[in-house]
């Protein structure tokens, strides 16, 4: 590497780094956002700060302060149902109780060794870079799995480990909101968006569903194999030279009872699998409304249900590996590995207690639709009314930029989704496209993000093989996973709004 290009780089990142450690940890930021909010009605509620709704018939909207007696009562009587009523948080803790049986029973950790060793030696590049996309099906296990396997496989390949580590952790971490099948972000982010769209149009967000994004997340995933394995193979293995470490391991090989348990857990979701499509597809299916006006419509009851289909469609498979493989003898034991994974999740939870008093507080002043309308009428006097394409480019720029400082994807969104969704309505731009542009953008700097949660696990990873790598060095080489998928992921969604094709069920790029 160059030493002054290095020093260069070093040197930004060192800026980057002081400056996201001077940023308060998320619950405190968003105590103070909530804070803020409080100060911020009394204030603009004293101006008399008001916008016509862009509705006529819904008239006039005034900033109600929360710096009055009525203001006080609701906050503490509130505080409760805010956090209880915080959108994210049942859907999350909900389908991990699933994803944590199918995680700590070993599921997750088998099925990626079987998959990366399974293929020819010409396909192990792409084959992580899959494995790594479709492995934010079960949260964060891909970071702490895969990225050190893919390491371990180049090296027992005569390949520079690094590169593997690479191939892997851009298609864990920069591919993140990619996947074959819905993934906990899915009800994570789309659960905040639909509350967001309410803001500005409530009749709007009745119609839609958490899976708004999956046409072009489930096409992203081929994409951006593509990309990566090209990324890895033509610029970031080349750059790195020959490897001379003379570590030459071998992945460890699935045992003979983690075979049959891959195999019993295989078939068990495929019945699974053909047990849920009995709910939905016949007409007589109880998850199906057949007496409505299109398909999309009759599905509702499906899509309302969601949540608890993707934690039977883990647990299932999950139970029956740890059962094969001895990980689950008893229901003590499915009920310990479920209270581990709620524990683990304990500081989402505080999470979701500040930032649903912050999301109340900001729609209850009515502060979230008078920016919107007010940021809308700013850009309109800009002359970018009917500039869709070019919105959602600088909103992608601006929320990669953010994601440099605060890596957690729904923290960003429950801060966001209030401001930006109702703005982008108000220019013509869909709730379900925001969010999209929204999960390009969180996914695509995750690897170049020193406050990345996992970014220091992989720096260890990689000093394995180089004592002296370090956040440059890990910056330098996954730069151009960042910046490929960035691009890619640009076009594809240009693409998209210019065939006017759906992002998901019911789910259109441009708002009527």
């Amino acid at each position: 590497m160059n030493n002054r290009s290095n020093g260069l780089l070093m040197r930004s990142l060192d800026g980057i780094e002081r400056t996201g450690n001077r940023l308060p940890h998320p619950v405190t930021l968003f105590a103070l956002f909530a804070l803020m909010v409080v100060l911020a009605s009394g204030l603009f509620a004293a101006l008399g700060t008001a916008v016509q709704h862009p509705d006529p018939d819904e008239g006039v909207i005034q900033v109600e302060s929360l710096m009055t007696v009525e203001g006080v009562q609701y906050m503490f009587e509130s505080a409760v149902d805010n956090f209880v009523g915080f959108a994210p948080l049942g859907t999350v803790l909900v389908t991990m109780l699933g994803i944590g049986i199918a995680e700590r029973s070993g599921l997750i950790s088998a099925a990626l060794r079987a998959m990366v060793m399974s293929v020819p030696k010409q396909l192990i590049t792409a084959a992580l870079v899959f494995g790594g996309i479709m492995s934010s099906m079960a949260a964060d296990a891909g970071y702490v799995v895969l990225t050190p396997l893919g390491a371990v496989l180049f090296a027992g390949l005569g390949r520079h480990p690094i590169a593997g580590l690479a191939a892997a952790f851009g298609g864990v971490s920069a591919g993140f909101s990619a996947n074959l099948l819905l993934t906990s972000l899915d009800p994570l982010l789309g659960d905040l968006t639909i509350a967001a769209a309410a803001i500005y149009d409530p009749s709007y967000a009745e119609g839609m569903n958490i899976m708004m994004n999956y046409y072009f997340i489930f096409a992203s995933v081929f994409v951006l194999t593509i990309v990566g394995t090209l990324v890895t193979e033509k610029i970031v293995e080349p750059r790195l030279g020959k490897y001379d470490g003379g570590i030459g391991e071998v992945p460890e090989k699935l045992s003979g009872i983690e075979k049959r348990g891959l195999l019993a857990a295989g078939l068990a979701f495929v019945l699974t699998l053909a047990a849920a499509a009995l709910l939905v597809v016949p007409d007589w299916a109880p998850l199906r409304d057949a007496g409505a006006d299109s398909i999309i419509e009759g599905l509702n009851p499906f899509f309302a249900s969601l949540v608890p289909i993707i934690l039977i469609m883990f647990f299932i498979p999950g139970y029956i590996y740890g059962r094969i493989t001895n990980e689950i003898k008893d229901d003590k034991d499915v009920a310990n590995k479920m209270s581990d994974t709620m524990a683990a999740m304990g500081m989402y939870v505080v999470l979701a207690f500040v930032a649903g008093q912050f999301v109340a507080y900001f729609e209850k002043t009515n502060l979230g639709l008078v920016m919107s309308v007010s940021g809308a009428e700013f850009l309109q006097g800009l002359g970018l009314q009917d500039a869709g394409i070019p919105l959602l480019i600088a909103f992608i720029l601006v929320a990669g930029f953010i994601n440099l400082f605060i890596g957690s994807a729904s923290a960003k969104w429950a801060l966001m989704a209030p401001v930006f969704v109702p703005l982008m309505m108000a220019m013509g731009i869909s709730p379900e496209a925001t969010q999209l542009a929204y999960r390009i953008a969180d996914s695509t700097t995750n690897v170049i993000s020193p406050l990345m949660p996992y970014f220091a696990i992989v720096i260890a990873f990689a000093q394995k093989y180089d004592k002296k790598a370090g956040i440059g060095t890990l910056i330098a080489t996954m730069l151009p996973y960042s910046i490929a998928f960035t691009i890619i992921w640009i076009i594809m969604l240009v693409v998209w709004i210019l065939t006017g094709a759906p992002l998901g069920p019911g789910a259109p790029v441009m708002y009527p």
